[in-house]
């Protein structure tokens, strides 16, 4: 019950505060380490990269545990109440609700002010593709997909695991996202080095990915959008998605607001074919920006009120 109530904290600090900037982010200290490590591996000359490749969750996600673990058992040792702060402020950091719907709006006022280039140059700070050229349909589309997509990577995922493992295991799904941000692409460069932790990413994001769709067509409900769409657009169109998980918050949203995701998007101006999702009743504005962040919002209000119904419950009984 001081684990449920702690992350219930955790999640409040982050809508109210977010991350702040005067304190480093665990995550930065990750990706450092991450990118020490590649330097390491590849200085080292290693003929199999595959077998290198292992290395990465074994030191970082393992590593990352362990460091947590330590930390807060000694915390405990210090002082109980020093050990609950401890959890609380580190469970906040892996979450990062107000970081994404700040992201998402600050985009969407942009477009509502008609600030195209500034609008591609924001949507080029949170996706990877080319924004140069982009229109108002097509920086929607990525800040949409964006948005939902992290809406399980950045929140339900590290929630899930904090709810099964606390603070050290929220904080090693955070380091394995991060190597998957990193290391865990498809190219020449990566491919055989990143395998793992890509792998790795995919395993654990499967159920909360899976809990997140069901979060979504709730708050489609709550919300008044087409949660029947969500629900159908889900079992037809996620598994066409090359992730196995992104797939379905991103379908959920495209059911829910009835438009229609993915399509081609462009890398260093080479044209990269995805398959669509959703059906294109109505083209994508700027108002579905506003919409997909009250489906994130609303969602995770949702998993968080499960989590107060088990308090509540736990206290009765």
């Amino acid at each position: 019950m001081l684990l449920s109530i702690s992350i219930i904290i955790a999640y409040i600090l982050d809508r109210l505060i977010g991350d702040p900037k005067a304190i480093p982010h665990p995550v930065v200290l990750i990706g450092n380490c991450i990118s020490k490590l590649e330097k390491i591996i590849r200085k080292s000359d290693f003929k199999n990269l595959k077998a290198a490749g292992l290395l990465f969750p074994l030191l970082i996600v393992g590593g990352t545990y362990l460091i947590v673990s330590l930390l807060l058992e000694l915390s405990k040792l210090v002082d109980p109440i020093l050990f609950i702060f401890i959890q609380i402020i580190l469970i906040s950091s892996t979450v990062a609700t107000k970081g994404l719907a700040d992201a998402g709006l600050g985009i969407y006022r942009l477009l509502v002010k008609k600030d195209m280039e500034q609008a591609r140059f924001s949507l080029s700070m949170i996706v990877g593709r080319d924004t140069k050229n982009l229109d108002e349909a097509e920086i929607t589309r990525g800040t949409v997909e964006t948005v939902a997509e992290n809406i399980v990577d950045a929140i339900i995922s590290p929630l899930f695991f904090a709810l099964i493992g606390g603070a050290p295991l929220a904080m090693a799904y955070r380091a394995t996202n991060t190597l998957d941000s990193m290391i865990g692409y498809k190219n020449e460069k990566y491919k055989d080095l990143g395998w793992a932790s890509a792998r790795l990413d995919d395993i654990l994001n499967f159920i909360p990915a899976r809990i997140t769709g069901l979060l979504l067509i709730v708050a489609s409900l709550l919300l008044r959008l087409d949660a029947k769409k969500a629900f159908t657009i889900i079992m037809r169109d996620a598994k066409l998605h090359p992730s196995p998980n992104s797939g379905i918050p991103e379908c959920a949203v495209a059911g829910a607001l009835q438009v229609q995701l993915g399509g081609t998007n462009y890398y260093k101006g080479i044209p990269s074919h995805r398959a669509v999702m959703g059906d294109r009743y109505k083209p994508l504005q700027a108002d579905d920006i506003l919409k997909t962040v009250k489906m994130m919002k609303a969602s995770v209000n949702v998993f968080i009120g499960i989590i107060l119904l088990g308090v509540v419950v736990s206290v009765l009984l």
